[in-house]
């Protein structure tokens, strides 16, 4: 058993308690590589922002599970050593069954989240008060979920939206203990969001009914990537095909950011904006094969997306 402490991490309690205070949402990243974990880093210790980095099943399948955790330990001392110690989550997102929260929670991640939106509502709260109780017992916290996000991302799809109901998140909270709650309001998985020609737009008046039924509680936004069609355009110049990659419009993250939403994860836009650099690289440059030419431009990259996500989209910036 690894204790999250012994790491230098925190859990996510009183960041989150901050955030709903303050109007604004802290930023949650999802890394499967160095690159994108240096990036993260560098990002949120140059807009002195808190940050929670994330870890999918697929990430841990990918990259291994203990080469994640003495990554996230290294990013407690890396960001030491750029300056500033701002505080570090480590998260598991979409768990998808008690064994592996449990697993990720012995292995020294601070905050889980136990996803389960597939389930029925009784099934659900099963499963995330088992999570919660275990979790608890290790100062470790829990984001649970109701209602369905459509789109890809790793081992998590679903074709439709199925719209959180206010009616039952209050009994949710208070029947499972969960410390956040991920909602859905039309979000999505992926870069493919909305159809072009239709308006993108999330539920705001969802959200607003939720936050009436449960007051000043943390909530979450899955799949709030914005697909920033200027990057979509480099994708597309150096041979990509993205045209129809619609996402999320920023101005309505921050509305939701103001709100008691203070928790939003972004993973496609981080995606995109290395994709984007590395097509650039291998264009203009056929003949490079060193991985440190193209891969250090595309965290860099990543690197200026985030911190533009932090200051202007998410309002996190100076909240460290």
């Amino acid at each position: 058993m690894i204790s999250y402490k012994e790491l230098g991490l925190v859990n996510s309690k009183a960041l989150f308690q901050k955030a709903v205070k303050g109007g604004y949402a802290i930023p949650a990243y999802n890394f499967n590589n160095m690159e994108q974990l240096q990036a993260i880093i560098q990002a949120c210790v140059e807009t002195r922002s808190p940050v929670i980095i994330q870890v999918s099943s697929g990430a841990r399948k990918y990259a291994n599970q203990t080469l994640l955790r003495y990554m996230a330990e290294g990013a407690v001392a890396y960001a030491k050593e750029l300056g500033y110690a701002i505080p570090i989550v480590l998260h598991l997102d979409h768990g998808d069954s008690f064994e592996l929260c449990k697993s990720c929670i012995d292995t020294g991640f601070s905050s889980v989240m136990i996803d389960g939106s597939h389930l029925s509502y009784e099934e659900n709260v099963a499963v995330t008060k088992k999570v919660v109780e275990y979790a608890h017992r290790h100062d470790v916290s829990v984001e649970g979920e109701l209602g369905v996000l459509a789109g890809v991302e790793d081992e998590v799809s679903a074709e439709h939206h199925t719209y959180t109901r206010p009616e039952e998140v209050e009994d949710f909270v208070k029947k499972t203990g969960v410390d956040s709650l991920a909602i859905s309001i039309g979000t999505s998985h992926g870069a493919f969001k909305f159809k072009p020609g239709t308006d993108p737009k999330i539920r705001l008046d969802i959200l607003a009914e939720i936050e009436k039924k449960i007051p000043g509680f943390p909530i979450v936004l899955h799949g709030s990537s914005s697909v920033p069609q200027d990057i979509v355009k480099i994708i597309t110049q150096y041979g990509g095909k993205m045209d129809a990659a619609i996402g999320i419009p920023e101005e309505q993250l921050r509305a939701a950011s103001r709100s008691a939403v203070c928790k939003i994860n972004i993973d496609s836009d981080g995606r995109l904006a290395m994709t984007a650099a590395i097509r650039k690289v291998f264009a203009e440059k056929p003949g490079e094969f060193d991985p440190r030419k193209y891969l250090g431009p595309a965290r860099d990259a990543l690197k200026e997306l985030y911190k533009h996500k932090n200051i202007d989209v998410l309002g996190s910036e100076g909240k460290a």
